[in-house]
């Protein structure tokens, strides 16, 4: 309940999680049929970079901040264009006051016919969340915690669509939650595409982890992690990673051109890099 996305918005994590989730929105617009996408942990939606909280941290400069300013290769051009066309920034390409959260950015790649159906805890954030999306018929809130929704709303009337994952890891456990909710949401949406983030701090951690999804024997998971500095075994997020189960095929291929790339211009320290496997194949 204590937890606060402002602090952190726009920073590297959230650009590697808002590329992927932009790249299986593209994907899935690729057929008419409607989809919906679910966001368990929701947050506001939009956060004001110039806010007291934003700049406590200054997150952003080494996240989306450095994307903006940097000589994007023509090849990745097409994979990192749906996310950074959706960057509110003046003629210069500089960012501007906000920065969109998860929420935004799958609404704004939504189509007339796609849903989408969010989850927030926290009261005041919830109230945000309402405010951001009021008369959007195509929006539904829910101030829910995000592991009740997951249960219990799946699977979605259109049968296609996504499942956002983003917990704040602020209480211990999380590692087992996100475990046994990927298990039990796919026993009651096996086609639906499940992207989970998890933080990296210490890499024999998130190796369990791994190991603990690959256990699950879903077919199709694939595991991907961006290293801003080589994970050791303090605190410090290091990294962040994704579980995503039934990725668009093109997309392994995507992030193997990316997260090399990306894993450079974000490094804040010795050891950054990233990891890219599948954990199973269907």
């Amino acid at each position: 309940m204590n937890y606060r996305h402002v602090y952190h918005a726009g920073n590297f994590a959230d650009v590697l999680k808002h590329i992927v989730l932009a790249r299986i929105i593209i994907h899935l617009q690729r057929k008419d049929k409607a989809f919906r996408v679910f966001d368990t942990h929701a947050g506001t939606g939009r956060y004001d970079l110039n806010s007291e909280e934003a700049q406590k941290t200054d997150e952003w400069r080494d996240g989306i901040g450095r994307l903006l300013r940097a000589d994007i290769p023509g090849q990745l051009l097409p994979v990192l264009s749906p996310y950074l066309d959706l960057m509110e920034t003046n003629d210069n390409g500089k960012l501007l006051s906000f920065y969109p959260g998860s929420p935004l950015v799958a609404r704004k790649l939504l189509r007339k016919q796609d849903r989408l159906a969010l989850s927030e805890l926290h009261p005041q954030d919830a109230e945000e969340l309402r405010q951001l999306f009021s008369g959007d018929y195509q929006v539904r809130v829910n101030q829910l915690d995000g592991w009740l929704a997951l249960g219990g709303h799946l699977p979605p009337k259109e049968k296609r669509g996504m499942v956002l994952v983003d917990p704040p890891f602020e209480q211990s456990g999380e590692f087992e939650r996100l475990e046994t909710g990927l298990a039990n949401a796919h026993k009651r949406w096996a086609g639906g595409t499940f992207c989970l983030w998890y933080p990296v701090k210490d890499r024999r951690e998130s190796d369990a982890f791994a190991r603990q999804i690959k256990d699950l024997d879903i077919a199709k998971t694939l595991r991907m992690e961006l290293h801003i500095r080589r994970p050791g075994n303090d605190r410090s997020l290091n990294g962040c990673g994704l579980i995503i189960v039934n990725p668009p095929y093109t997309l392994e291929a995507e992030m193997r051109q990316l997260l090399p790339w990306l894993s450079k211009l974000l490094k804040q320290g010795d050891g950054a890099g990233f990891v890219l496997e599948q954990l199973s194949e269907g």
